[in-house]
C-alpha cells in the first residue's frame, strides 16, 4: 500500500527546513529541465467559469532519478467568501523503475503554494537589482503571503507596498506582514507602487494587465506567475518590449499560456534576449548589469518532482 502523508505532517517539515535546502531542491528543479535531463508532457488544465476556477495537471520525471510524479492542483478563487482556501490538490509519487505507487502527499495545495512561492525566491536570488528600495507585492492571497516569507531569506529590504483589488485585504496582508518585521504601505494604485519598488512580484489571477510600462522604475526586476493558463495577463505588453531580459521557467509554456504568450503570438519579442532560468543560473552572464528584467513563471512539473522529493528524502 502507498504511504498517505497528510498536509499538517507535509507543513511541519516544510517549515522546519532549511531555506538554502529548499531553495537548492528548486534550483535544480529548473537545471534538469532546461539541461533536457527531464521528461514533462504539456500541461493539463481545465477551467470553470462560474464560480471561477481552474486545475492544473503536471507530470513528469527526471531521468535517472528514483520518481515520477503527477500533481493535480486546482484554484478556485472565491473559495475564501465560503471559508475555504483557494488552493487544493496532491502529488502522487511513483516509483520510476517499477510504476508502483509509492507515496500520497495529501498536500491540499500547499506543496504547490511553497514551490512556486520558492521559485519567487530563486529568480531573486540570481537577477535582483544590487540595492532593493522597496519590494512590490500586487496580489494578497496565499501566494502574496508566501512570496514575501521566502524573499526575506534571499533579500536585504523589510520596505513592502502592496496593492490589492480590496482594501479590506490589502489591510489584513499589511497587519500580518508587520508582525513578521515588515514594513508594509498600502498602495492606493499599481502606479504608487511600481514607482516605490524596484523588486514587484504581481501574484493574481487578473486577465487584464495590472502594471504598465510608464510606471517602473528603470532598473526593475518583475517576477510575475499570475499568468499560468491561457487568458490570464498582470502586465500590459509594453512593459515584455521595453525588457532588457525575459527570463522563462518554461519556453514552450510561457509561450503557449504564460505572461508572454500575447507578446509572442503577436511577435513583438522577435528581437528580444530570452533565455529559461535554468540556463540563466548556469549562465556565467548573469553578473552582468541587465536593467528592466521580466521574469514569467507558469510552474513546471520537476518542481513538484522536487520539492515531492524534499518531502520524502526529510521524513
Amino acid at each position: 500500500m502507498p504511504k498517505l502523508i497528510d498536509r499538517p505532517t507535509i507543513q511541519q517539515l516544510i517549515q522546519q527546513a532549511d531555506i538554502n535546502d529548499l531553495l537548492r531542491y528548486i534550483e535544480e528543479a529548473f537545471i534538469a529541465y532546461s539541461s533536457q535531463k527531464a521528461v514533462v508532457p504539456p500541461v493539463g488544465t481545465l477551467t470553470f467559469d462560474d464560480p471561477p476556477g481552474d486545475v492544473h495537471i503536471k507530470y513528469g520525471y527526471i531521468r535517472q532519478d528514483d520518481y515520477y510524479v503527477i500533481k493535480i492542483a486546482s484554484g478556485f478563487y472565491e473559495n475564501p467568501a465560503l471559508g475555504l482556501s483557494s488552493s487544493n490538490g496532491l502529488n502522487l509519487v511513483f516509483n520510476q523503475k517499477t510504476g508502483v505507487l509509492e507515496s500520497i502527499l495529501l498536500d491540499e495545495g500547499y506543496l504547490t503554494d511553497v514551490r512556486t512561492a520558492l521559485a519567487g525566491a530563486v529568480v531573486a536570488k540570481h537577477l535582483v537589482p544590487k540595492k532593493v528600495s522597496a519590494i512590490g507585492i500586487i496580489g494578497t492571497g496565499i501566494q502574496a503571503r508566501l512570496q514575501l516569507h521566502y524573499l526575506k531569506e534571499v533579500v536585504d529590504c523589510k520596505e513592502v507596498f502592496v496593492w490589492g483589488r480590496s482594501p479590506k485585504h490589502a489591510q489584513a496582508y499589511k497587519e500580518e506582514m508587520s508582525q513578521h518585521g515588515f514594513t508594509v504601505h498600502m498602495a492606493s494604485t499599481t502606479q504608487e507602487l511600481a514607482r516605490a519598488c524596484n523588486l514587484i512580484v504581481t501574484c493574481t489571477p487578473s486577465t487584464t494587465p495590472l502594471l504598465y510600462a510608464d510606471q517602473l522604475q528603470e532598473n526593475t526586476l518583475i517576477t510575475a506567475m499570475g499568468a499560468d493558463t491561457l487568458g490570464k495577463q498582470e502586465l500590459d505588453v509594453k512593459i515584455l518590449q521595453k525588457a532588457n531580459l525575459i527570463v522563462m521557467d518554461s519556453s514552450s509554456q510561457c509561450q503557449e499560456h504564460g505572461e508572454i504568450h500575447k507578446a509572442f503570438k503577436n511577435g513583438l519579442l522577435k528581437d528580444k534576449k530570452m533565455i529559461e532560468l535554468g540556463d540563466w543560473i548556469m549562465s556565467p552572464e548573469r553578473s552582468l548589469s541587465r536593467g528592466l528584467v521580466v521574469v514569467d513563471l507558469t510552474g513546471i512539473a520537476t518542481q513538484d518532482v522536487q520539492i515531492s522529493k524534499f518531502v520524502l528524502d526529510h521524513l
